[in-house]
């Protein structure tokens, strides 16, 4: 029954965005910039570049323009169509900034326009809109300098992305694309003359969009890092726009960044980049710093705890821990990460998550979403959230913190926490202890597997017999960012990590498993590929009803308490004599 409500509902929403969509096309008029506001969109320069050169990279596919237009390249499929019409592009060439990608991104909107403007093609919903009406606004001095008829072509557009926004923007799925095309409409109505009356009806609209989408205590349902900063980056860029007119945004709005603003700092690494969790990746370089600043905010310590996280932060050293269950309703996105860290040491990331495949690829998206693609222990052959048919994680992983990080007599900063992930399945708990020293020099880890109860013992005896006998075997798993290099000491029973700052790293483990630096992939949307890195793995074999491996990670004997960390890495690091 929910199935054919789902379906009847998605059939009604497509038949009110085709009728919006036609009303849209019969606007004649043009909107005219008042006030047009300055980009604040951040793109990348190497993919603008590489779209000049023909290369067409959405949605995890590939295709070649080879000197046509985009839209007259076949799609590979409807994720590579929906990012293509989603103008996001943009961004990217107005970064690259020549001359060249300023003609491109012109040819490119007039080429949509002269196909699909009057409200045809499969761009025309609200998600889809909003975002290009964000960028049709943001960029429009690049898109209206150039000839009259091809400025007057974008200010129709913006007309008809503002009449197509009114009917549907508020309709739009909750969360993200919501809050988009509400933004989108108080930015374009802001910019054009004429536009008070549809700001006030968007923002009011986007106010209580953002108390949906953000809850009072500043997280989202999907526990992804980056998408509450870009929710936090639009409306706080909203924010700073009503600001500006000499008017306060509406209290929701405001309530739902200054609540998001705390759980934002607290999954930021020392490098500013966020942790890299259930879909999410680092966040554009420098995009919470200006929406921290665009809504007016007070720089303040980040909070241990937030979203499920835990921060341990000491000297020049972070490390975030996914403390908490995955989120078990977020489809294809939730990672089973639990109890899974990263850490970084000031301006260089050192251990990572493999990060979300998504953008390669639906069978990259399942290994990056698996255990194994996470610095944690994983049972072999297992993850400790499962997916569904679906592709939500129908079996989740049961968390609990059983210790808060704080203080302790030593000074330092400490964590306790266990997952049920594979009592199901084996009878175990995984418990982890994390203990990072007060100057940040070093972290020592334990990771236990255990059967508690009788009846969990009987099941883990019940697994051992039917595997052969051989015991449980189970692997800790600490990937290493691409710019960290490593090598094994001879004895086995260490591993050195430099980063390319100068510092090394050292690796030890207290001889209960087998060392071994295995391959492994960093996964990172707008690159080109996934690219090749390696893991330090510890392997070893569960055969009493309790086993416990301890590990330790501490820059090595000599390494200075500060390195000048230059800017660019073709140069030499120098030590700080300071």
């Amino acid at each position: 029954m929910a199935g054919l409500l789902d379906g009847w509902t998605a059939g009604r929403a497509r038949l009110l965005d085709r009728l919006a969509a036609w009303r849209a096309g019969l606007v004649a008029a043009e909107a005219r910039f008042a006030a047009p506001p300055e980009p604040w969109l951040i793109g990348d320069a190497g993919r603008g570049r590489d779209l000049l050169d023909g290369h067409l990279a959405f949605g995890g596919a590939r295709a070649e323009a080879r000197g046509r237009s985009p839209w007259a390249v076949r799609p590979p499929g409807p994720a590579f169509s929906a990012e293509l019409h989603g103008f996001a592009w943009l961004d990217d060439l107005a970064a690259l900034g020549t001359p060249a990608a300023a003609s491109l991104a012109c040819a490119w909107v007039g080429d949509w326009t002269r196909r699909y403007g009057r409200g045809g093609g499969p761009g025309w919903t609200a998600g889809l809109a909003g975002r290009r009406l964000l960028r049709l606004v943001a960029h429009g001095i690049l898109l209206t300098a150039r000839e009259a008829a091809g400025a007057g072509a974008v200010r129709r557009q913006i007309a008809r992305h503002m009449a197509f926004l009114a009917q549907r923007g508020a309709d739009a799925p909750g969360g993200l694309a919501r809050i988009e095309a509400l933004t989108a409409m108080l930015l374009a109505a802001q910019a054009v003359e004429d536009g008070a009356a549809r700001a006030t009806a968007a923002e009011a609209a986007l106010g209580r969009a953002a108390a949906a989408a953000i809850a009072r205590d500043g997280t989202v349902p999907s526990r992804n890092p980056e998408e509450l900063l870009r929710l936090f980056e639009l409306l706080a860029v909203a924010a700073g726009r009503i600001a500006a007119t000499g008017r306060a945004p509406v209290a929701p709005l405001l309530a739902a960044i200054e609540a998001a603003a705390p759980v934002l700092r607290a999954l930021r690494h020392t490098d500013g980049g966020l942790a890299r969790f259930h879909g999410g990746g680092r966040g554009a370089e420098g995009a919470l710093d200006r929406a921290l600043a665009f809504a007016g905010l007070r720089p303040a310590l980040p909070p241990a705890a937030a979203m499920g996280y835990v921060r341990l932060a000491a000297g020049r050293t972070s490390v975030i821990v996914d403390a908490a269950s995955p989120p078990a309703g977020s489809a294809g996105e939730g990672h089973a990460s639990t109890l899974a860290f990263e850490l970084t040491s000031a301006r260089r990331p050192v251990i990572v998550s493999c990060g979300a495949g998504a953008p390669f690829g639906p069978e990259w998206q399942q290994a990056g979403r698996a255990t194994a693609a996470h610095s944690t222990l994983a049972i072999e052959g297992h993850s400790s959230s499962r997916p569904g048919r679906d592709g939500r994680l129908a079996t989740a992983a049961p968390a609990r913190q059983i210790e808060l990080p704080g203080e302790r007599g030593s000074g330092a900063l400490r964590l306790l926490a266990a997952h049920e992930g594979y009592l199901a399945s084996h009878g175990l708990t995984h418990t982890r202890r994390l203990e990072l020293g007060p100057d940040g020099r070093s972290l020592a880890g334990e990771d236990a597997l255990g059967a508690v109860s009788r009846a969990d013992q009987r099941r883990l005896a019940r697994v051992v017999r039917e595997g052969g006998g051989d015991g449980v075997h189970f692997t800790l798993h600490f990937h290493l960012h691409p710019d960290a290099a490593a090598e094994l000491d001879p004895g086995g029973q260490m591993a050195w990590i430099g980063l390319r700052s100068g510092e090394v790293w050292v690796f030890r483990q207290d001889g209960m498993a087998r060392l071994s630096l295995e391959p492994s992939l960093w996964l990172e949307r707008g690159a080109p590929a996934p690219a090749a890195t390696r893991q330090i793995v510890l392997a070893a074999v569960l055969i009493d009803y309790q086993g416990r491996v301890g590990w330790s990670l501490a820059k090595a004997p000599g390494t200075p308490l500060a390195l000048r960390d230059v800017g660019t890495d073709d140069e030499a690091p120098a030590e700080d004599k300071g």
